[in-house]
């Protein structure tokens, strides 16, 4: 497999770099009114996932149009809006493959892909809205063995072609694949421009080049792929063969006496071994921002910011903090980053996509 070998183990071998410690300046914003315009009776569900095209159509990944009992639901649908954010369409209504959305993504030649953690597919749609490729499968229904996937500890061995709960998916500049696959396997795939299963890298853990649930990932225009390896609170920055090339983590002060938005305050220092999803600056998402000059953008869920940053992982901004009203944020799952001032963020807690307008420092 890809990056099976010794440099996979021994990269980074010193303390991962750490963004800057002192306060970042605060970023202002506005956060537009109404950016996606629903019909009448069509909702939005938990956003997972919200993508741009070349055209500045939006794309919403959403946990709606919830179907079956009220537990193990399908709860997916994927709806498009133009640039003004009128409502245009929904892609795939009934697909087999919509179980529980995760994420939405478009390609340079403009095909629509998600990934579906409740089915184990990455589906590609080409810009008519038709599928086109299929990655992973579903479990059969008529499978006496069909049910939620277990986490065992060690996890099961993986197997090529085949996702756990997967996540997210980028492509480099020859058109090849990087499919996080995410929640059991923690590893990324990497597949060709026609489909071919070209192998995989990562392993769980917390060491150089493994992973405890590579949530998101991203790729620059030099081809450097990063990670947001959420459970060990780490970006990960690795080659296009799965080498691991650094890390950084994101470390801002913040008020202590924060509250969620949902839940008890978590816990800031979790045992060794417990993953660190709500520690402060653990990212749920990255997004890089088209060239010349790109910027990573990523977020956390608490206590629920923006972060803007240089590829080297320096931290040039912050914006928001949790909660529910405009401008606040309720567990950001993506962020679309057509530029460097324009995001469209997709949020759980809060069932929309909201569009903000920066307005950095000259």
């Amino acid at each position: 497999m890809i990056g099976r070998v010794a440099a996979l183990l021994t990269l980074l071998a010193a303390p991962a770099a750490v963004a800057q410690t002192a306060a970042p300046p605060e970023i202002p914003y506005d956060s537009v009114p109404d950016p996606l315009k629903l019909p009448p009776n069509l909702y939005f569900g938990e956003v997972s996932g919200v993508a741009v095209n070349s055209q500045g159509h939006v794309f919403a990944f959403s946990r709606g149009n919830t179907t079956g009992p009220a537990y193990a639901a399908a709860a997916a649908q994927l709806l498009e809006f133009d640039a003004g954010g009128t409502f245009l369409r929904e892609i795939g209504h009934n697909l087999y493959g919509w179980s529980f959305a995760h994420t939405v993504k478009i390609d340079p030649a403009d095909n629509i892909w998600v990934t579906d953690k409740g089915s184990d597919t990455v589906i590609r749609f080409d810009p008519a809205g038709r599928v086109t490729m299929v990655f992973g499968r579903k479990q059969e229904a008529s499978d006496e063995s069909t049910e939620p996937l277990k986490h065992p500890k060690p996890p099961l061995p993986p197997i090529d072609g085949y996702f756990r709960q997967v996540t997210d998916i980028a492509w480099d500049s020859a058109g090849n694949g990087y499919i996080s696959d995410g929640y059991i396997n923690s590893r990324v795939a990497k597949v060709s421009p026609d489909g071919a299963w070209l192998g995989s890298f990562g392993t769980p853990g917390d060491g150089p080049g493994q992973f405890n649930t590579p949530h998101s990932i991203a790729i620059d225009a030099a081809n450097r792929i990063y990670v947001a390896d959420r459970g060990n609170r780490r970006i990960q920055v690795f080659d296009t063969d799965g080498k691991p090339l650094h890390q950084f983590t994101i470390d801002v002060p913040f008020d202590p006496d924060t509250r969620p938005v949902i839940g008890n305050k978590p816990d800031q220092s979790p045992p060794p071994g417990t993953a660190k999803t709500f520690v402060a600056g653990a990212p749920w998402t990255v997004c890089i921002t088209p060239g010349p000059n790109q910027v990573l953008y990523a977020s956390d869920a608490y206590p629920g910011r923006i972060y803007k940053l240089s590829l080297d992982g320096k931290l040039l901004g912050v914006l928001g903090r949790g909660g529910r009203a405009p401008k606040q944020f309720g567990w950001i799952h993506q962020i679309a980053c057509p530029s460097e001032n324009t995001l469209f963020v997709a949020e759980l807690l809060n069932w929309r996509v909201q569009k903000l307008e920066l307005h950095p420092p000259p």
